[in-house]
């Protein structure tokens, strides 16, 4: 089953059980999702809709430090709910050490030497592991690998 179609899914469920928080998370997705496909005039692929859902967990993320900054937690708390939901559609997150090793092998792979190749084995490592790690977090190390 394609991950557009789990999605769908999934919003009827919530529609039966009337989960309405649930509900508007699952339809502000299948929106960026139709957005998208609207804007590009393409059918969009399990990679595609990963991309969609990961940035709208990343504008959660920022959302939520924002409004902890404000001491806003009736709006924090709206913010985890939907992360949470949108998490449910991103594939299993690798460990730390498979992200470690996963780096290891893509600055070996394009012979990457110093931060200037970083370019390189970003480009390597995101199709790799699109949904499966936090980009942020692989780039950090990727400039700790190639600092030392």
């Amino acid at each position: 089953m394609s991950l557009k179609l789990r999605i769908t899914d999934d919003m009827k469920a919530a529609m039966r059980a009337k989960e309405t928080a649930r509900l508007g998370t699952i339809r502000l997705l299948l929106a960026a999702i139709k957005q998208k496909e609207v804007d590009e005039r393409i059918e969009l692929n399990d990679a595609a809709v990963s991309s969609i859902v990961e940035k709208l967990i990343k504008q959660r993320k920022d959302s939520i430090s924002q409004f902890q900054a404000a001491g806003r937690d009736d709006l924090v708390a709206a913010e985890q709910a939907e992360l949470a939901v949108l998490q449910a559609y991103l594939p299993e997150q690798l460990s730390a050490a498979e992200v470690e090793a996963e780096v290891v092998a893509a600055i070996a792979e394009s012979g990457a030497s110093s931060a200037k190749d970083m370019g390189k084995v970003m480009g390597l490592l995101k199709p790799r592991l699109a949904g499966r790690a936090d980009m942020g977090q692989v780039s950090a190390l990727i400039k700790t690998r190639l600092a030392s």
